[in-house]
């Protein structure tokens, strides 16, 4: 298989664009002299005008027509054309033989036949390379791909198409007939075949085979092999031709001399044809649009330029595609009219459009203005002083060519698509020419003028390969392209457009074009116009010339002059002594051509009376005739005395100038301590300034050398200054003033070379040496591996006072990087705790940014290692802390002591030694737990089972202890069935504790105060949550169960209030609109229900449901009735199971608790039903009215409310008896008990006597332990000591509100049957309460005054400091005041 196509079209680079300003552009001349340094080093340039500057298209549209050129794009190219001939050759030379040319394919493409001759005939012929077996090489460097049995192939196809054809081109198959000596050529193995006899009488008509005789061998045997030519009827034996014939050719056959005859005419020169139809501008855009939206498969304006670029340098160097396309070029604006407007044409001009006619801009004035020196040329010359119209199409194209004479050209776009330009510049015109004539030697065989037929084109791609140099541009509608003398160009179009074009010569090119005709002479090609002519024409008009073209002109016609003289001499001294004068100006150009060289002859000529109208020059006197020389005539259009006096002329038109110049050029050419300062070169342009001197090419010299010793002059100023335009000490880039090393060594020696002396020079050079011991220090720096940061830094310091590009400083910054990255490196790695795996990553991908070196790289090494070890251990720490089940602790053990030596901080291997340390905590705390004494609590329990389901490791323990806790929640969920009502909203713990969210106020014993006796913060018991923190904080049953005391106790003092309170409300004196009762807290009205608890009333329509009967219980309020109260018998296994279970938990201390509360009242009201000898309790119950009824209490202001049940009647009945009740009903177990003593004191108790009550009542203290005591005290403490500390603050207030309050409960008093003397408020005033007893009292002051009261008989309270009582003393021991003391001694 074949390699794949050569590289498509790579574009060249884009020539210089200008874009001149308003003024530039006023005088083209000017302006093309001013780019002209820059463009000609290009050959070609593109100039935009101004925007606004667009003239009108003048052409007459309708009367243009013309006939095209028909391009074959594939026989454009040279290379190309050079194989199609090839072909041509060797299908002609089949033809002749009778065989028709087909070419064959090796690996599915066509073989290059052309390639493969040329390689054999490279590597010495057919016979050398099968010799050394080269046939395997040359295939490769056909491109094929090795390894395959191509190279046989190849040898095939060469031996039966290209070595008959080789063998022909060298003469070998052109053979003498036999002689004498009977020498014959046979071939081995062809004797005749009786049976296998070819038929050859097609050939040779009804004629005998005998009479005719093989030329080669002489004999007329073998009949079946004798061939007879169909040219000279000469007769041949396949065999014994050369190359022999296998087979008998089926057409004409033509023998080796008439194949010679025939293949040796000449052939004809390349040209294109001319299309058969005739186009207006109009079809002929129709057929250009058509072409190029078909060819492409788009609308034209979306084809992209460089899409239609590569496909042109393709087709034009494909073979096997054959695309054909027009062209209308050089069609002569004379006769249709210029695109520009022109005076007295028939386009009719806008007064705005006025300005174009005599713009020089305008191609039809360009030529012939005073700058340019063809205005001195008399005649019209169509395309050159007149311009030429060019219509083109898409591919249609303009071959390699230099303008005639090798004149500037000027091509100006109209309209249409864009037109690409290839150029060279003039000085590689040579080498371009030799390149072409390499690589196409045949083409130049044929046209040695070819480059000036404008019929070969080459790829640019090619001839860069070469060294050539290649621009290039798109010239779009509405732009100039400029051509300079000698530069070759070549383009083709983009599209349907239209482009005119002429040329100019300025005084540059006069040099150039005397070059030219010499040139021309050599080709024997003619000339446009006669140069000798065009001079003479100028000095005759020597005094209206400027001094710059009078100088160029006496140059040049001092040169002419020399050469006529040198010529005339020559040919007198050769013997031609008759001379004539003759007015070659008068004759046309083709009647004066030199008969040789074709060059048009006008100072002289030779002529010959025997050649009538045929003339040589002076040049090629032999070439004339052969008729001796002194037949020949000397025809001469001035004598030399007529040359001088007109060179004179314009000699001292220049003499000023020239004198000028004499000076600029000692001054531009003077060496060393000669040279001139920068003043001097500014007075010789300020002199032809004032002198006004035209521009010339000395003149732009000397500003350019002026110009870069300013800019030099300025340069080394700042450079010794040490000015910078932008210079920071972390930059990189370089400044658009800096200059590199060697730039810089570069322009010290610019300096010294400069034609102009600077003062500068030496000051640089001192600077230099500077910067090159810089060099040298960084060098030494940059050798050493490990060089600290300082030492690079310091020398990056001494870098800022040098202005200049210092190639180490991009190496030291880098080594600064890489210094900086290590010493971080150090620091993280000297600091374990701090290097995370983010760090190692993110130092690693900084040390990727840096610039490869041996400590860096030891560097990434050492953390890239570091990082693979840590992310393993990170990985494999991470799969066992989430391996499920987790590993037991030996495991994770063994990996934690793995990774202790990992100097990094690996946060999932702290985690894994984290969740060993947790596991050894808890295992312990387990061990414990399980050995342990006391009993647990259950949230312990349960956060340990929590803390234990987070430890990543194996504990056993754990399902032990997660068993008890689903064990506990089981039994709560128990409790709460049995205790909890349907839709409660209270918790199991609500309902176990003694109630503590009565809202009565404080509970207040006869003392007026409860001092703490201590600075020690009380335990708050104001909410849930406070009791559930006080139960969790004890350390056992018992601590528990005296601080459930307490609860009760604050239960029985806030309840014992608030009944109080609730009663006082429905007094008759109270205001019914004012109370607020019941759960809607509006006034009581009809049907009201009082709870039995808290004494309240509520509307029967509020809190009775549809479905409550009439009960033998006591009804309770919705806040009072807390639960199902369950029955003792249903209660007690739940304390047992939770009691096997070893785990304390609030719920079960609160439920210990009612049990022991519960069976202590039932022992109270067992005792209290002996002691009273009550009525049986079944007969009671059975015989006692309901506690159903209507009973009015009130009636007021047409307001009545009734109660629809009897209460217990609490007149006459005491504090303790109505204490028992109550807490009988606070108990929220079901017992007999409560029932039978409801009924009992609902019914009145018969015969009930005030001391049995007293004596009965003193039964409880015994019963109370010693914990509900200490409780109980403690409660009236804080209590007390809340109160005393509110009403100390506020005394005025407190004493106010006190004595309405008394008022009120003495009120209450008169009209309550229940007596209230320890909780009452009317025995006690503000002022005692405030008041300290003791004699002599201190009277401290403060917010927080410590107190204690005497556990004597008074109950009163004292200061502690006034009594001499520390707080530590009065919490631990009873005090006894003064007085109490002496009472109890007496």
């Amino acid at each position: 298989m074949t390699q794949p196509r050569p590289d498509e079209f790579k574009p060249p680079q884009e020539c210089p664009v200008f874009e001149p300003s308003w003024e530039e552009f006023a005088d083209p001349f000017a302006y093309i002299n001013k780019i002209r340094p820059i463009a000609e080093k290009t050959g070609i340039c593109k100039v935009r005008p101004p925007p606004d500057w667009q003239p009108p298209f003048a052409c007459d549209v309708d009367r243009l027509h013309f006939t095209p050129r028909i391009q074959r794009l594939n026989e454009l190219e040279a290379q190309t054309r050079v194989k199609l001939n090839f072909l041509d050759q060797i299908a002609k030379f089949w033809e002749l033989q009778g065989c028709s040319l087909k070419i064959p394919h090796v690996e599915r493409k066509i073989l290059d036949l052309y390639q493969l001759n040329k390689n054999v005939a490279d590597e010495g012929g057919f016979d050398i390379v099968c010799r050394d077996r080269r046939w395997t090489a040359i295939a490769l460097k056909m491109g094929f791909a090795p390894g395959k049995a191509v190279g046989s192939h190849l040898r095939s196809h060469y031996e039966r198409l290209l070595y008959p054809y080789n063998l022909f081109q060298s003469g070998a198959n052109l053979l003498v007939s036999w002689t004498d000596s009977g020498c014959v050529k046979t071939e081995p193995g062809t004797e005749p075949c009786e049976n296998n006899r070819p038929n050859l009488r097609r050939r040779m008509g009804s004629f005998v085979v005998d009479l005719y005789m093989c030329l080669v061998c002489g004999s007329g045997s073998d009949e079946d092999r004798l061939l007879l030519c169909d040219g000279c009827d000469a007769s041949y034996h396949t065999f014994c031709l050369i190359p022999p014939l296998h087979d008998i050719p089926k057409g004409d056959w033509r023998c080796p001399k008439c194949l010679a005859q025939e293949c040796s005419k000449p052939q004809e020169a390349f040209g294109f044809e001319q299309a058969y139809r005739d186009y207006s501008l109009r079809a002929f855009g129709e057929m250009a649009d058509s072409f190029k939206s078909d060819y492409f498969n788009m609308p034209v304006h979306m084809v992209p330029t460089e899409l239609v670029e590569k496909e042109f340098w393709r087709l034009v160097s494909t073979i096997e595609e054959d695309v054909t396309v027009e062209y209308g070029a050089d069609i002569a604006s004379k006769e249709f009219g210029s695109g520009f407007p022109i005076k007295n044409g028939r386009f009719k001009v806008s007064e705005k459009d006025e300005k174009y006619l005599k713009c020089g801009w305008n191609l039809n004035n360009m030529a012939m203005m005073d700058p340019s020196v063809l205005t001195h040329v008399t005649a019209d010359i169509c395309g050159m002083t007149l311009p030429w119209l060019y219509v083109g199409m898409c591919f249609s194209s303009f071959c390699w060519h230099i303008e005639d004479h090798w004149s500037y050209s000027i091509n100006y776009l109209h309209w249409g698509e864009p037109k690409t330009w290839y150029g060279a510049p003039g000085f590689a015109a040579e080498q371009l020419e030799a390149v072409m004539k390499k690589l196409a030697p045949e083409l130049f065989q044929i046209q040695p003028d070819l480059l000036h037929q404008l019929v070969t084109i080459m790829n640019p791609n090619t001839l860069m390969s070469y060294g050539v140099p290649i621009y290039r541009t798109n010239q779009c509608a509405g732009e100039f392209v400029i051509t300079f003398p000698r530069a070759y160009h070549s383009g083709f179009n983009q599209g349907f457009n239209f482009a005119e074009a002429v040329n100019f010569c300025t005084v540059d090119w006069m040099a150039l074009g005397r070059q030219c005709v010499d040139h021309y002479r050599l080709l024997h090609r003619y000339c446009v116009f006669s140069h000798d002519e065009m001079i003479c024409q100028m000095a005759s008009k020597a005094n209206s010339l400027d001094v710059v073209l009078a100088s160029a002109v006496q140059k040049d016609m001092k040169d002419m002059v020399r050469e006529e003289q040198d010529l005339r001499d020559k040919v007198r001294k050769m013997g031609v002594l008759r001379c004539e004068q003759a007015e070659y100006d008068l004759l046309q150009d083709d009647e004066r051509q030199c008969a040789k060289c074709r060059t048009t002859c006008f100072l002289s000529a030779i002529t010959c009376p025997c050649s009538p109208g045929q003339l040589v020059c002076l040049h090629h006197i032999q070439d004339l005739c052969s008729c001796p020389l002194t037949n020949y005539t000397l025809n001469y259009r001035f004598t030399l005395d007529d040359l001088y006096p007109m060179m004179n002329v314009v000699k001292q038109r220049a003499e000023t100038y020239d004198e000028w110049a004499s000076r600029v050029t000692e001054t531009l050419e003077a060496k060393l301590d000669k040279k001139k300062s920068l003043s001097v070169f500014r007075s010789l342009i300020n002199e032809s300034e004032s002198k006004m001197f035209p521009d010339n090419d000395l003149l732009r010299q000397l500003r350019l050398v002026t110009q870069d010793a300013e800019k030099c002059f300025s340069v080394a100023q700042q450079l010794l200054n040490g000015k910078r335009q932008t210079r920071y000490r972390c930059g990189g880039g370089k400044t658009q003033s800096q200059l590199t090393v060697q730039e810089l060594r570069s322009f010290v020696r610019q300096l010294y070379n400069i034609p102009c002396s600077l003062p500068q020079a030496p000051k640089l050079k001192d600077l230099l040496n500077c910067i090159e011991d810089f060099q040298q220090h960084s060098e030494k720096v940059l050798m050493d591996e490990a060089t600290s940061t300082a030492v690079i830094q310091s020398l990056l310091d001494v870098s800022f006072d040098f202005d200049v590009e210092l190639p180490e400083l991009p190496i030291l910054r880098e080594r600064l990087e890489q210094a900086r990255w290590l010493e971080g490196v150090q620091q993280t790695s000297a600091q374990p705790a701090t290097l995370t795996l983010e760090t190692m990553r993110r130092l690693i991908d900084q040390g990727v940014g840096l610039t490869p070196h041996p400590s860096v790289e030891k560097g990434m090494a050492h953390l890239q290692e570091l990082l693979t070890v840590s992310e393993h251990w990170e990985e494999k720490t991470s799969i066992l802390l989430k391996a499920r089940p987790p590993p037991s602790i030996e495991v994770l053990s063994e990996a934690a002591e793995k990774v202790v030596g990992i100097p990094a901080y690996l946060p999932n291997c702290l985690m894994l030694k984290d969740s060993i340390s947790r596991a050894r905590e808890w295992l312990q705390e387990a061990e414990a737990f399980q050995d342990g004494e006391s009993i647990p609590l259950f949230d312990k329990l349960s956060d340990m089972v929590l803390r234990g389901q987070a430890i990543p490791v194996q504990l056993d323990p754990l399902k032990h202890l997660e068993f008890l806790v689903t064990e506990l929640q089981a039994w709560k969920e128990s409790a709460a069935k049995t205790f909890l009502m349907k839709n409660s909203h209270f918790t199991l713990l609500e309902v176990l504790c003694p109630r503590f969210e009565v809202r009565a106020g404080s509970p207040k014993r006869k003392s007026k105060k409860a001092k703490d006796c201590s600075k020690k913060k009380m335990v708050k018991l104001d909410c849930l949550s406070d009791v559930e923190k006080a139960l969790l904080e004890t350390k056992d049953t018992t601590s528990a169960l005296a601080t459930l005391g307490e609860v009760r106790l604050r239960e029985m003092w806030a309840l014992s209030s608030l009944r109080a309170a609730n009663e006082s409300k429905l007094l008759p004196t109270a205001d019914c609109m004012d109370l607020k009762v019941c759960v809607c807290q509006n006034p009581p009205m009809g049907a009201m229900l009082q709870c039995e608890l808290c004494r309240d009333a509520f509307h029967s329509v509020c809190v009775r449901a549809p479905s409550d009967s009439r009960s033998t219980q006591a009804w309770l309020c919705p806040d009072c009735r807390r639960s199902e109260k369950p029955s003792l018998d249903k209660v007690l296994p739940l304390l047992a199971s939770l009691q096997r279970i070893q785990v304390r938990l609030p719920e079960g201390d609160a439920l210990h608790y009612l049990v022991e509360r519960t069976v202590s009242w039932q022992q109270r009201a067992r005792q209290v039903s002996a002691s009273c000898g009550l009525p049986d309790l079944e007969e009671s119950f059975r015989t006692s009215p309901s506690p159903v009824g209507k009973v009015k209490l009130r009636d007021h202001d047409q307001m009545v409310f009734y109660t629809e049940q009897r209460c217990i009647p609490l007149q006459g009945l005491s504090v303790e008896l109505e204490e028992l009740m109550v807490e009988g009903l606070l108990l929220q177990v079901s017992l007999p008990e409560i029932t039978q003593l409801y009924h009992v004191l609902l019914n009145g108790i018969p015969g009930e006597s005030h001391d049995f009550v007293k004596q009965y009542v003193t039964v409880p203290d015994e019963v109370v332990n010693g914990a509900e005591k200490k409780a109980k005290r403690r409660l009236e403490r804080e209590a007390l000591e809340t109160e005393r500390r509110d009403k100390a603050k506020k005394l005025q207030n407190k004493r106010q509100k006190m004595n309405k309050e008394k008022n009120l409960e003495r009120r209450a008093a008169s009209t309550s049957s229940s007596p209230r003397s320890d909780f009452s408020h009317s025995d006690d005033s503000e002022e005692e309460m405030a008041m300290c007893p003791a004699e002599g009292c201190q009277q401290p002051e403060g917010d927080e005054v410590d107190w204690v009261q005497c556990d004597g008989s008074c109950n009163q309270w004292f200061h502690q400091v006034c009594v001499g009582v520390t707080a530590e003393l009065a919490e631990k021991e009873d005090y006894v005041c003064v007085g109490c003391t002496i009472s109890d001694g007496r």
